[in-house]
């Protein structure tokens, strides 16, 4: 999401033993990372939550794929079922990259009132704004997006700078997010797959139903073939 790590770094992690990847949302981005030399590219379409491009993920992932080769590829953005996953696997990808699905499990630190947010939210309901960071990012649509999109409002400045302007309005919309009205100007981002999100599961009964819907899908592709 904010380029590709800098050699050093990359050199620095590799030298520990350990892979290092990084996100883009682009094709040119996913081949800088794998000219950078990156043990793997995570490529996330637009629909995905928190720093993200315009480009879909049914249309962003077989061009990345295509683009980076040999290099290992995790699908990222729209992923909150085992469908999404079997899709994502089927168009080369070597695993998938989540994030909103977690939003709402028991064992997450969301207090309650965001929480609240997240599972009435729809799909409809997110929107990409610099308005809290700078860069584009996707999250749940409320007062302080609307006020920073209406004419008589100054445009964002560029990333770190409005997050200078911001972070008192971070922290404190998260350390009180239950109380009074916050969450008509809380930040919380999410991706469009937050509207899949209905109730809150524990980490193991998400990964359960993930594979388990996988393998449902996994079938019924299968199904479709003429039988040899």
């Amino acid at each position: 999401a904010l380029g590709t790590p800098p050699a050093d770094k990359i050199k620095m992690v590799q030298d520990s033993g350990r892979l290092i990847g990084a996100l883009c949302g682009k094709v040119k981005q996913a081949v800088a990372h794998r000219e950078a030399g990156l043990d793997f590219v995570v490529g996330q379409g637009g629909e995905g939550g928190g720093h993200t491009g315009e480009i879909g993920s049914i249309v962003l992932w077989p061009q990345m794929i295509d683009a980076i080769g040999d290099t290992p590829f995790l699908a990222a953005g729209g992923i909150g079922n085992g469908g999404q996953v079997a899709a994502a696997l089927a168009m080369g990808a070597a695993g998938v990259w989540t994030g909103s699905l977690w939003l709402t499990v028991e064992e997450a630190h969301t207090q309650p009132a965001q929480k609240e947010s997240l599972l009435k939210a729809e799909s409809g309901d997110t929107v990409r704004s610099r308005s809290w960071t700078g860069k584009t990012c996707r999250m749940l649509r409320n007062d302080w997006t609307e006020a920073w999109e209406r004419s008589d409002t100054p445009e964002p400045l560029g990333m770190p700078l409005q997050g200078m302007v911001t972070s008192d309005g971070m922290r404190r919309t998260s350390t009180y997010a239950d109380k009074g009205n916050c969450q008509a100007v809380a930040f919380n981002p999410c991706g469009q797959v937050i509207g899949q999100i209905k109730q809150v599961e524990s980490c193991r009964s998400v990964m359960q139903r993930l594979l388990e819907e996988y393998v449902d899908a996994v079938e019924r592709a299968a199904s479709m073939l003429p039988e040899g």
